[in-house]
Order: structure tokens, then C-alpha cells, then sequence
């Protein structure tokens, strides 16, 4: 019999893109996979070290394992990210811990399950490379609508907060053929959008190709309905992906732009490599060009961070008018440049005041901007169910933004275009009834829509 395997993942879209690459890898080698960890043979967690919360959450889903270890024959797992940055504290402090596999390390976790199942031997694979892209594997994906696809690892930038370079390595591109044949996999299995994920993607070079180039010729491979990308850099945004986004069909006019802050002192010393000017005249660059929908991420609270130099951040986001914002408290992860050289002193109660407000008033900009649809017919990717309903869909806009409606459209499945007039709105979703007959289908029919499906 199989092997059984329970996998949770925790954190990015990268990280569930990680679980895919494991999936196939262990599939492969006859591991089966369950939903129920009550009858696991194996016990997976994927694991984020970006955001404390995260962190968090896997030191309290490993003291839960420790009865059932008790139980039975039970080999646990730690992957990804923790298991890189923190194979010290893991190997000293989690004795129930059996594998430690770093994001460089899944093409050996087959072997070293086996040798815990087998031989009760302990499995480490932690070490860094400079060239593992995982080329030639597949990830295994549940059929759906939406996928991801890696088209980089690593990266080089070293902001001063993030642990990205010390737990996924070195900046390097896949090439480019075998992210556009899994584009195509993909398109043949009925997937509609595709998601392109990097560290910083506007970094992507793989000879002759940058990510401009890369990012269009997935956007050609027919059956291709919509494509997004996360992250770009601000640092370093080519004129080039600028004029895709603006002027392709298939790529979304939709770009999320991480700030972190919108003061110069606190930008420096994150290590950004841009001043507020500088970002503040890339986003009207994009503005100028063309509807282009913006999200950010917002770091509040890092080293030394006065109120002044907070209220620059606040005044960024009334001025910019982002369409959505990610907003965290800063928490200091270990090895990081800021852990070694700046005291971590602002105190957490003004932390987290300062995301309450910042997110107050993104809340209050959300609003608006969804409220302006009311009445508007917008067009949107039908998705599968509604989180609180069976009764109704869910899909989202180009621009991103989330809209439900009942299920009195007989005609629809995951997969179509349809058209939605707005009657109703939050700061997150909008709500609507169809006002199309039937799904619209085909690419001439979603190159009309481009123009309507943005929020103002």
C-alpha cells in the first residue's frame, strides 16, 4: 500500500506553487495523498518565514502533532521557508520534527521520507543552490480556473526587512520554453488565467528574454484568457512590461506595486533602492498609460519609525488612491540585515494603532471606488462558488476585485466571461445580477470587455 501523505501549506502563492512541485515529486515515486490527517502516514507543513502570524501558526500546528505522533508511527515534516531559516531552531527545539527540507531540497524528499518511514532515520535538505529551478517537473494541480507558474526563484535585492534571499537563495530564471509548454498544459486542461510569480519578475532574464517578452508570449498561448504577475519591484520597472500591460489584450491592467513606506529615511533603510518621488512618478508613468488598477504592500512600524515619518505613509496612500493595500506591522525576522544592524523599537501597541489607521482609511478608499460602479455593468471570470453560498458564483473583475452574485444564470460554469451590473458594494466585493443571456466565450468577445472591466 501507498504511502499516505496530509500536506498544508501555509503563506504565498509561491509557497502553494512549492506544494504543487512536491505533490508531483512524491506522485511520482507511488506516495498517495489525503485530506485527512488522522489517517496520514506523513504530515507536511509548506511553511512561510515572511510574516509572524505564519510563523506563528506552524509552531502551533506542531505542538498539536505532538499527541498523535504519541499514537502511532506518524513521520512529520517541515518545509520551505522555516525549515531553511530556522533548521537550527527546528532540529533543537522540535524532536518530533523528522524531515527538514528547504525550497532547494524537494527533489530529495521522496528518499528522505522513506528512510524516516522505514528506518525512522531523520532527513535534512537545506542547502541553497544556484541553479534548481525544477525544469521538467510538473506541478500537480486540482483542475480549476485560475494556476500559478514560477517563472523565477530567489532574489537579490536584500531589502533590508524581507528573508527571501536567506531562505530561497539567489536571483534565477527558468526558461522560457518550459514556462510557456506549461502555459500550455495548462490552457489544454480548460485553465483561463494564469498567474506569473517571482520574487521581483521585472528582474527575469533568461538570455535574449526579459520579462516583458516572457509575460506576452504566455499571454499568446491560445486558450489564455487573462494574465497577472506579482511581484515587480519598483526599483526597476521596464518601460517595456508598462506598454504589455497597457496594450495587450490578455494581460490584466492590473499591477500590484509593493511601497513598503512613503517616507524617504524609512525607505533607505529597508533597503528599497527608491525614493517616494521616484514611485510616485512611476505610478503616474502607468497612469498616463493607460486604466491601470494598483495594489500595494505597506510595512508599518519598521525600525525607528517616528509618527511623522508614518504620516508620510498615511499622506502616500490618500495621494495615490490605491484600488487595495496589504498592510502589515513590521516583525523582525531572524538573519535578516534589519535584525543584525537596527533595534526593532517601535512598541507594538503603536504598530498596531498604525495599521488600524492605515487600514481605515484604505477601507474608506476601497469604498469609494467600488461604490462609483453602482449601476455599472463590469465583467468578470466566473471562479466557482461564493465563500458564504452555494447558491451563488464568484469571479473577479480584471482590476481584481472580488464580485458575487446568485446562481440564477443556468448557463454558467467555472471558466466563462459574464457580464455583471453592479447593485450592491464593500471595500472588498461587489455584488450584481447578470445582465447577458448567456456566459460570454472567445477571445473577440473578452478583447471587447477590456476597456469596461477596470474600477475607475
Amino acid at each position: 500500500m501507498a504511502y499516505r501523505i496530509f500536506l498544508q501549506t501555509f503563506g504565498c502563492q509561491m509557497n502553494e506553487y512549492d506544494s504543487e512541485l512536491v505533490r508531483s515529486l512524491l506522485k511520482a515515486r507511488g506516495f498517495a495523498f489525503t485530506e485527512d490527517q488522522e489517517e496520514a502516514d506523513v504530515i507536511l507543513m509548506n511553511t512561510c518565514a515572511i510574516r509572524e502570524h505564519a510563523h506563528n501558526r506552524v509552531f502551533s500546528h506542531l505542538a498539536k502533532l505532538k499527541t498523535l505522533k504519541r499514537q502511532r508511527n506518524l513521520v512529520v515534516g517541515v518545509l520551505g521557508c522555516m525549515a531553511q531559516n530556522l533548521k537550527t531552531e527546528l532540529t533543537e527545539t522540535q524532536p518530533l520534527v523528522d524531515v527538514l527540507v528547504g525550497p532547494d531540497g524537494y527533489r530529495r524528499l521522496p528518499d528522505l521520507l522513506i528512510s524516516a518511514i522505514e528506518h525512522q532515520a531523520k532527513g535534512l535538505a537545506v542547502d541553497l543552490s544556484e541553479y534548481e529551478t525544477y525544469e521538467q517537473i510538473l506541478p500537480d494541480r486540482a483542475a480549476g480556473v485560475n494556476a500559478w507558474i514560477a517563472v523565477m526563484r530567489g532574489c537579490d535585492n536584500f531589502c533590508t526587512f524581507c528573508v527571501v534571499p536567506y531562505t530561497r537563495g539567489r536571483e534565477r530564471s527558468r526558461n522560457p520554453e518550459g514556462i510557456i509548454e506549461e502555459a500550455q498544459e495548462l490552457a489544454g486542461r480548460g485553465y483561463k488565467q494564469i498567474t506569473l510569480l517571482g520574487q521581483n519578475v521585472n528582474s527575469y532574464q533568461y538570455g535574449t528574454w526579459d520579462f516583458a517578452r516572457l509575460i506576452t508570449a504566455v499571454a499568446d498561448v491560445p486558450g489564455i484568457q487573462r494574465v497577472r504577475f506579482t511581484s515587480p519591484h519598483p526599483k526597476d520597472f521596464p518601460p517595456a512590461l508598462l506598454d504589455a500591460v497597457a496594450g495587450h489584450p490578455h494581460i490584466c491592467r492590473q499591477i500590484h506595486l509593493p511601497v513598503q513606506s512613503g517616507n524617504n529615511r524609512v525607505l533607505a533603510g529597508m533597503g528599497r533602492c527608491y525614493t517616494r518621488k521616484e514611485y510616485v512618478g512611476l505610478v503616474d508613468n502607468i497612469r498616463r498609460r493607460a486604466d491601470i488598477a494598483l495594489s500595494t504592500d505597506i510595512i508599518s512600524g519598521f525600525c525607528g519609525e517616528t509618527e511623522n515619518e508614518y504620516m508620510d505613509t498615511y499622506g502616500l496612500v490618500q495621494e495615490i488612491e490605491y484600488h487595495s493595500a496589504f498592510i502589515f506591522k513590521y516583525s523582525e525576522r531572524k538573519n535578516t540585515i534589519a535584525a543584525r544592524k537596527y533595534p526593532d523599537d517601535v512598541p507594538e501597541p503603536v504598530k498596531s494603532q498604525r495599521v488600524t489607521r492605515l487600514v481605515e482609511l484604505q477601507k474608506t478608499i476601497s469604498v469609494r471606488k467600488n461604490m462609483a460602479l453602482l449601476g455599472e455593468t463590469v465583467h468578470v471570470l466566473v471562479e466557482g462558488n461564493a465563500k458564504k453560498s452555494r447558491d451563488q458564483w464568484m469571479g473577479h473583475t480584471e482590476s481584481n476585485v472580488t464580485v458575487v452574485w446568485e446562481k440564477n444564470h443556468t448557463a454558467t460554469q467555472p471558466g466563462d466571461f459574464v457580464s455583471i451590473q453592479v447593485t450592491d458594494a464593500t471595500a472588498s466585493t461587489l455584488y450584481g445580477t447578470p445582465v447577458s443571456p448567456f456566459p460570454l466565450k472567445g477571445v473577440e468577445k473578452r478583447n471587447s470587455l477590456v476597456s469596461k472591466c477596470l474600477g475607475p
